[in-house]
C-alpha cells in the first residue's frame, strides 16, 4: 500500500471513528436544541443565497469537464427558490415529532414486568450521493434530527455547493451543542475512500447510496454494513379501461414530465386496449407538446406514427429523458403482470374510477408506493409528510418507500421490573 493510499485509509478510519463518538452525544441532546439548529440553519441559508449560489456556479462551470446531461445539469443548479425550498425542508423537518424515545409497544407480563420497545437512534450513517446539493442538506438535517452522525460522500460534480452548505449548518450548530463530528462532508476527492469507509462496519451502521444505478449497485456489492437502496426508479402509470380521460392525461404527462431527471418520473404507461384507440392520440399529443419520444409496442406504433418499436430493454429501463415506453395492454391482469416484470417496485400509478380494479393493482403490484388517481412524482418525503427523505428504498427488510426520521431508527427493548427474579 502506497504512501498516499495509507493515508488515505487513515483519514477514514479517524473520520468514521469521530462520527461514532459524536453518534453517543447526539442521544444526550434534548430535541430542542436540534430543532433551533435546524430553524436556524434554513435562516443561514436564505442569507448566504448569494454564497452558495456562487458556489454552485463553481460547479456548473465545469458540467461539460464531468460530462454531464442536460438532467443531470437541472438537478446540480440552485438558484434563489431551490434554495428556499432547502430551507423549508429543514423547517418542516423541525416541526416534526423527534421519533427517538418513542415507546410503540408495551406490555406488562403476569409477573408485572413491563416489556418497553423503544425508538433509539441506528448510530453512524455513511451516505453517498450524486450531483443534487439540496440532498446534503435534507440528509444532514434528517440524519441529526433522528440523532444519527452522518458521514456525506457528495459527489464531485457539486462539491463547491455541498461544502458551501455544511459549512454553514455546522457554524451554526457549533452554537446549538452539535456535536463537531455529527455532520462531517468527506473531502478528499480519491474515490478509493468509499471502498474504506464500507469496510469499516465497526463504526458505520448504515450505508445509504443515493444515484445512479452503477453508484448503488457498487455499494451494495462492497459494503460490510446494511444498505438501504434503490437500483433504479422504472416507474408506470397505467391507465384503466374505466379511467377519466382528462384524469389520465394530466396525470400521465405530469408523472412523466414534470420533472425528467427523477427517480419517481413515470417512465412508462400502460393502456387499457379497450380505450386506446381514443386516449393514446391525445396523450400522444400532449407528449409531443412536451418533446417526449415515444418507443412503443406494435399497437402503439400503429395508432402513433411517429413513435419507434419498442424491445424488452425499452420497457425495463430508466430513462430520465425526455423518452417515455408505452404499451397497450389486454386487461387489468396484463397491466399488472407487466409491471412485476419490467417495474423496479418503486412507483407505480392506476387512474380508474373502478374500486374493485383499483384493490386488485394495489395488492398485486409488487411496488414500494402505489398512487391510485394521482401523479407518481407525489412518492417524495415532502409530498408524505415525512419533511424530507434520505432516499426511497425498494428493500423489502427495514425501510421501503421513501425513508425518513423513523426509518433512520431501530429499537430496543427496555425492560421496567420492580424487583423481579427469574425462578
Amino acid at each position: 500500500m502506497s504512501a498516499s493510499e495509507i493515508e488515505l485509509k487513515s483519514y477514514c478510519v479517524q473520520t468514521a471513528a469521530d462520527a461514532k463518538s459524536a453518534s453517543h452525544e447526539l442521544v444526550c441532546l434534548r430535541g430542542e436544541q436540534i430543532d433551533l439548529w435546524l430553524r436556524e440553519s434554513a435562516d443561514q441559508l436564505i442569507e448566504c443565497t448569494p454564497k452558495i449560489i456562487a458556489a454552485n456556479e463553481k460547479d456548473v462551470a465545469r458540467k461539460d469537464e464531468f460530462g454531464l446531461t442536460d438532467a443531470q445539469i437541472d438537478r446540480l443548479m440552485l438558484d434563489s427558490s431551490r434554495i428556499e425550498s432547502i430551507a423549508h425542508g429543514l423547517r418542516q423537518i423541525a416541526s416534526l415529532p423527534s421519533p427517538v424515545g418513542e415507546i410503540f409497544e408495551s406490555t406488562v407480563r403476569p409477573n408485572g414486568l413491563q416489556i418497553n420497545k423503544v425508538r433509539v437512534p441506528l448510530g453512524v450513517v455513511f451516505f453517498i450521493y450524486e450531483s443534487r446539493p439540496n440532498v446534503t442538506a435534507d440528509a444532514a438535517a434528517i440524519c441529526i434530527k433522528s440523532r444519527n452522525a452522518v458521514i456525506l460522500r457528495g459527489g464531485k460534480e457539486a462539491f463547491h455547493s455541498s461544502h458551501a452548505i455544511i459549512e454553514i449548518l455546522q457554524s451554526v450548530g457549533q452554537s446549538h451543542g452539535i456535536p463537531r463530528h455529527a455532520l462531517q462532508l468527506v473531502t478528499h476527492p480519491n474515490r478509493q475512500a468509499v471502498d474504506y469507509f464500507l469496510a469499516l462496519n465497526e463504526s458505520i451502521d448504515l450505508a445509504i447510496p443515493r444515484g445512479g444505478e452503477s453508484l448503488i449497485r457498487r455499494v451494495a456489492e462492497k459494503a460490510s454494513m446494511p444498505v438501504i437502496k434503490h437500483f433504479n426508479g422504472n416507474c408506470h402509470v397505467y391507465v384503466d379501461k374505466d379511467a377519466d380521460s382528462e384524469k389520465a392525461i394530466a396525470i400521465a404527462v405530469n408523472s412523466k414530465c414534470h420533472r425528467l431527471g427523477v427517480c419517481n418520473a413515470a417512465e412508462s404507461i400502460l393502456i387499457h386496449e379497450s380505450i386506446a384507440d381514443d386516449f393514446l392520440p391525445l396523450l400522444g399529443k400532449q407528449l409531443s407538446e412536451n418533446d417526449i419520444e415515444i418507443r412503443g409496442d406494435e399497437a402503439v406504433c400503429q395508432i402513433i406514427n411517429t413513435a419507434t418499436l419498442a424491445t424488452d430493454e425499452d420497457f425495463e429501463k430508466e430513462y430520465l429523458d425526455a423518452i417515455v415506453s408505452i404499451a397497450i395492454v389486454e386487461d387489468l391482469n396484463a397491466a399488472i403482470m407487466h409491471i412485476n416484470r419490467f417495474g423496479s417496485g418503486h412507483t407505480d400509478a392506476i387512474v380508474s374510477e373502478n374500486a374493485s380494479t383499483i384493490q386488485q393493482f394495489s395488492n398485486q403490484v409488487d411496488t414500494a408506493a402505489v398512487m391510485i388517481n394521482a401523479s407518481t412524482r407525489f412518492n417524495d418525503g415532502g409530498e408524505f409528510g415525512l419533511g424530507a427523505e434520505i432516499g426511497i428504498s425498494t428493500d423489502k427488510f427495514h425501510a421501503r418507500g421513501p425513508c425518513g426520521l423513523k426509518e433512520l431508527t431501530t429499537y430496543k427493548y427496555i425492560c421496567v421490573g420492580n424487583g423481579q427474579v427469574r425462578e
